[in-house]
């Protein structure tokens, strides 16, 4: 498996990479929170637009975005807007959402922008095709709050997110029961060993599944998600106490 490198982060590689989520409502708040995930063990941040209560005025996202850039400085910025269907917390069309998306990717502030690949698979290979054009990278995902798919369908899905040129795949799911989570890990791992050429994400949702953000790099996901001051999906764990976990199980494995 080939990895990437964004700024100084190199994905694929080493201890998996700890995104924290920045989740704040307001201007003031969420810069708040990126000055504070600054100082917190983050190897990059991801900007939930969705939640920023003045998501539908682009130039207000460019604005806060021009902001968080500054503040980042190389730390790497991850843009998602999380639609409904999917777990977010902000109703917008699809017409709405690619506007938004081509919007923030012109600006090239972002390092990665997430793309839904369910979306529909003519507008998910615009948006992607957009995001190239402006040197970025694509984080395509996909979130299933009600199930965990059977072992062949995460792959599928995943290899899907591929072929259509996504750099990074990303798959979510919730179990209902402690059989899902070991399916989830099955697939990763039969992914990341036989078909991925680029690293991968997956994880398990909900205090079930959070091993799954634990054991990330023995079954070959990229990177896990932290909260710093609130979640952004159930079963997220500290940023500050996932940090020497992952460096102890590294250490173990590669010892």
């Amino acid at each position: 498996m080939n990895t990437l490198r964004i700024r100084n982060l190199e994905l694929g590689a080493g201890v998996p990479a700890i995104c924290i989520p920045n989740v704040g409502k307001t201007a003031e708040e969420i810069l708040s929170l990126t000055r504070q995930y600054k100082d917190m063990h983050m190897d990059l941040m991801e900007w939930r637009a969705d939640w920023f209560e003045d998501v539908e005025e682009i130039e207000k996202v460019k604005e806060v975005l021009t902001q968080i850039r500054r503040i980042l400085g190389d730390t790497p910025l991850l843009f998602t807007f999380r639609t409904t269907k999917e777990g977010g917390v902000h109703e917008m069309s699809v017409r709405a959402y690619a506007d938004l998306i081509r919007a923030v990717s012109a600006t090239g502030m972002p390092d990665l922008i997430d793309v839904e690949i369910f979306t529909g698979d003519d507008t998910a290979a615009k948006l992607i095709a957009a995001i190239h054009k402006n040197q970025l990278k694509v984080v395509a995902s996909n979130h299933d709050f009600e199930k965990t798919p059977a072992r062949s369908d995460i792959i599928c899905r995943l290899r899907k997110m591929q072929d259509m040129g996504a750099d990074i795949p990303k798959i979510a799911v919730m179990p209902r029961k402690k059989e899902d989570v070991l399916t989830l890990l099955a697939a990763t791992l039969e992914m990341a060993t036989d078909h991925a050429d680029r690293p991968i994400i997956t994880m398990s949702m909900s205090a079930m599944g959070s091993i799954s953000r634990l054991a990330c790099e023995v079954f070959g996901s990229c990177m896990t998600f932290g909260s710093g001051s609130a979640a952004s999906a159930p079963g997220q764990i500290g940023a500050e106490e996932l940090y020497p976990i992952l460096q102890s199980i590294h250490d173990i494995t590669k010892a």
